[in-house]
């Protein structure tokens, strides 16, 4: 657990260079999609250790293996959470995102954005909206931690 707490910690750095950083330099919608992945990567870390953390408190037996399945999983086992369940919706509109063949707009500009339809909706992301986005996986990040060292004070896997 305390593991996958350093690998998303890990990847949020990597997201809070690019975005503060690697797209201010460079504005085009390839940062703004690898800026997508490396928050997917954060998430998957941040749900493996919910699951874990789950096994160990005897809530669930073992780590499905799709994402998707893993983040129905932990939405599951955390109903109550609203944090933790908006992020996970966040998560699988990510990986629909990066999926996704996004239109590109203003490349090399300050308004730099990426358009595509998922589920007949127009989905739009710019600079803003990822950064939106990173302080609200920051936020899940902050929770996700609290509950892990609350439980699993020592730190063992």
């Amino acid at each position: 657990m305390r593991q996958c707490i350093e690998d998303a910690k890990e990847e949020l750095k990597r997201v809070d260079h690019q975005i503060y950083v690697s797209l201010k330099y460079t504005r085009t919608v390839d940062v703004l999609l690898n800026i997508i992945n490396r928050m997917i990567d954060g998430y998957e870390f941040l749900i493996e250790g919910l699951i874990k953390l789950a096994i160990e408190q005897k809530k669930a037996d073992r780590i499905p293996p799709s994402p998707i399945e893993r983040g129905n999983l932990v939405k599951q086992l955390y109903p109550e959470d609203e944090v933790i369940k908006n992020n996970i919706n966040l998560f699988f509109l990510l990986r629909k995102l990066f999926r996704s063949n996004p239109q590109r707009e203003n490349e090399y500009r300050r308004n730099v954005t990426m358009r595509t339809i998922i589920e007949g909706r127009e989905e739009i992301v710019d600079i803003d909206i990822i950064t939106n986005y990173y302080h609200f996986m920051l936020e899940c990040y902050r929770k996700v931690e609290e509950l892990i060292k609350e439980h699993s004070p020592e730190g063992d896997e």
